[in-house]
């Protein structure tokens, strides 16, 4: 498959001039339905970037679609096949919008689902509330797609990243109230809401506990210089908002300067393979994060009855993709959240029920996410994810610090 010119899709018809035809015969109607919804089919679209700068992430298209294969080839979703459109954007706002209109008024989708990075779902956010085609779990953190009073048709796929920063913010007050914090962060809306979150989790106290922020850019070399600045202002807690090549970088150089601050580093970055690796294990010895996920790298899942489930469907239906990649594991639990949802709108596929069953998840607990994590949502609730699990790195893997915390938002 070419994944960059053609997209993914799932189909349980023919395709013929870009539309996608039904085999079975016009018959009265057993349920209620929208656009993209029958008695035999229901229609999901998906844009991923398959091509440029984001690419690593296009897995999570190939899982969701690899899952949708499995689930029609079980009988579908009460009866009914599940066809998965997945188009390329390339990381591109405008392609984001060209291929959502092309999802939307081309293939007759119900809804959007998990559309990944900022960006592009900025781009298309107001065009599918607009319309009240659903935006479903969007593949971001930032706090802003939980907004559920001005964009009611769109929420979040992600731990937001203020509610981790606050999670953060409590285990510094309790561990050391005496901390001088310094901030390395992406000078984005990424680095920006996890400053936020620091700081309302702080609460009173931020302005005198943060003693340095260092913001870089993408385009950055190295972020030798903000370190630099950090230590010098005396902080004792290194809090590293930076995506996997920085956070490394920075961990890395840490030691380097024989600084020895306590550090957190955003989930976002905390895998094994793509981050305390190249850091040096040795270098990350100590380091705090959180997550929500089992890490497929980790050797203490080897054994779990969740992780070897997801490893028989990746054997059967996407046995070259690498099995230590944590992206898996987030197509795997978001495919597996949207056809929890589908079964509960039953013959009720509208895009209002659809919208009304994933705000309404009650302590759902998916074989995947970790030990009391649960997705939890509500009309006044559009973040599925909200409990973190603080982790340690050991030297050799991320071990359990203390019980799952619940974070808040403020919107």
């Amino acid at each position: 498959m070419d994944w960059t010119r053609r997209g993914l899709l799932v189909a349980t018809g023919v395709v013929a001039a870009g539309k996608i035809l039904n085999a079975t015969p016009a018959r009265a109607a057993k349920g209620r339905y929208d656009t993209g919804a029958s008695d035999t089919e229901i229609r999901i679209g998906s844009i991923f970037p398959y091509s440029g700068p984001a690419s690593a992430y296009g897995v999570i298209g190939k899982v969701e679609a690899a899952w949708f294969r499995k689930v029609n080839d079980a009988g579908g979703v009460n009866g009914r096949k599940v066809t998965f459109i997945s188009y390329d954007d390339a990381y591109n706002p405008a392609k984001a919008v060209e291929q959502v209109r092309r999802l939307v008024e081309g293939d007759g989708v119900l809804a959007i689902f998990n559309p990944l990075g900022n960006p592009s779902n900025t781009a298309i956010q107001k065009y599918l509330n607009d319309r009240r085609v659903p935006q479903l779990f969007v593949a971001t953190g930032t706090t802003k797609w939980g907004d559920y009073r001005h964009f009611p048709w769109t929420m979040s796929g992600q731990p937001p990243y203020q509610a981790e920063a606050m999670v953060y913010a409590r285990m510094i007050l309790e561990r050391t109230p005496d901390a001088r914090i310094g901030v390395l962060f992406q000078n984005d809306d990424f680095g920006k809401d996890y400053l936020a979150g620091l700081r309302a989790g702080l609460g009173a106290r931020a302005d005198a506990m943060i003693v340095a922020t260092a913001p870089y850019e993408l385009t950055d070399t190295t972020v030798d210089a903000q370190l630099v600045k950090l230590r010098a202002a005396g902080a004792t807690v290194f809090v590293n908002v930076a995506t996997s090549k920085f956070a490394a970088q920075a961990i890395r150089r840490v030691a380097e300067m024989g600084w020895a601050p306590e550090q957190y580093l955003v989930s976002v970055s905390q895998t094994v393979a793509g981050t305390m690796r190249p850091a040096g294990l040795e270098n990350g010895k100590g380091v705090i994060s959180s997550y929500y996920l089992k890490d497929p790298a980790d050797p203490a899942w080897s054994d779990d009855a969740g992780m070897k489930a997801m490893n028989a469907f990746l054997d059967a239906y996407l046995p070259d993709v690498d099995r230590n990649n944590i992206l898996n594991v987030y197509g795997y639990v978001l495919a597996q959240l949207l056809t929890r949802v589908l079964e509960r709108c039953g013959d009720d596929l509208t895009r209002d029920n659809l919208l009304r069953q994933a705000t309404s998840i009650n302590d759902l607990r998916l074989d995947m996410l970790l030990p009391g994590v649960a997705i939890n949502t509500a009309p006044d609730n559009y973040f599925p994810f909200r409990q973190l699990q603080p982790l340690q790195f050991d030297g050799a893997r991320w071990r359990p610090l203390g019980a799952v915390i619940a974070g808040e938002v403020s919107l």
